[in-house]
């Protein structure tokens, strides 16, 4: 199995920046995807970025040229920096690790449990 785990988010004024970070931990697996996903209260959960293992990154609208995916594959970590938060990124920001366990050759889905983002004055 892989344990994620998210963090890095908090209360910040509009404008602000935050960085998010994602980490996955585990034996025996290899990451072919990560993903940053935000639910905000009432709304669906919604894709923001994600990255391939080679490093290719997409973005959902809302967040192209305010946020920036990356990924440290030695450290099976992804980071989501965001610049110029707005009120509207208010959520909570889920990480999904797309992985293959080497005991089953199987692919998974693996969640974190979420960090809240608050942008607010």
């Amino acid at each position: 199995q892989v344990q994620v785990v998210e963090s890095g988010g908090g209360l910040v004024q509009p404008g602000g920046s935050l960085r998010l970070s994602c980490a996955a931990s585990g034996s025996m697996f290899s990451i072919y995807a990560m993903e940053w996903y935000r639910q905000a209260p009432g709304k669906q959960r919604e894709l923001v970025a994600d990255i391939t293992s080679g490093g290719n990154p997409n973005y959902a609208d809302s967040a192209k040229g305010r946020f920036t995916i990356s990924r440290d594959n030695a450290k099976n970590t992804a980071y989501l920096q965001m610049n110029n938060l707005k009120p509207d990124d208010t959520a909570v920001y889920y990480c999904n690790v797309r992985a293959i366990i080497h005991a089953t050759s199987r692919s998974g889905d693996f969640w974190g449990q979420g960090t809240q983002v608050t942008v607010s004055p």
